[in-house]
């Protein structure tokens, strides 16, 4: 009785510690960032504008937060992305929209993203026909298509830490078992 009792608990620990990656639903708020072209010098500023921008957007809030953060913040992002183009003598323009817009299909570690309207802060320098960077603002789920150390770090919470230790428990608690 006892196994059959730990059993049907460990599995509802286990439905109760899905990823971040698998609860994100029509709710979530994402964030693109869209390049002028693939060149070099268009990438790196994307890059820029990322890591620049990430110190005021990537929060680990409720979703009305983030929102209410963004929107507090516009002109302060606004403030970032010229001074970054004026300290790299860029000299594109940008679009700054937050809204409904238009996301293609996404894959990132085998899971799709439909395309669809979506909640987001979406920034198209120039031309905006290179790579992009894009993640779920809400829930907090970034990835991108180059490496920066600072947004992953700063999006490690409490949440998945925990979510992790309970995988760790359960691991602990089943060799026990048998």
């Amino acid at each position: 009785m006892k196994k059959i009792i730990l059993i049907t608990l460990l599995f509802a620990i286990i439905i109760c510690s899905v990823n971040e990656e698998d609860k994100i639903s029509e709710d979530s708020i994402r964030f693109r960032v869209i390049a002028n072209s693939n060149s070099l010098e268009d990438i790196t500023m994307k890059e820029k504008v990322v890591e620049e921008l990430s110190e005021i957007i990537f929060t680990n809030k409720s979703r009305d937060e983030i929102k209410k953060n963004i929107l507090n913040n516009l002109s302060t992002i606004e403030n970032r992305i010229d001074k970054i183009f004026e300290n790299n003598n860029y000299n594109k323009t940008y679009n700054i929209v937050y809204g409904l817009n238009e996301f293609p299909k996404k894959e990132y570690n085998g899971k799709v993203y439909d395309e669809g309207l979506y909640e987001s802060l979406v920034i198209e320098i120039g031309d905006a026909k290179g790579n992009n960077y894009w993640c779920f603002l809400y829930p907090s789920l970034c990835m991108s298509d180059f490496e920066n150390k600072r947004i992953e770090k700063n999006n490690i919470d409490d949440n998945n830490i925990q979510n992790k230790t309970i995988k760790f428990k359960f691991i602990e608690l089943i060799k026990d078992i048998f």
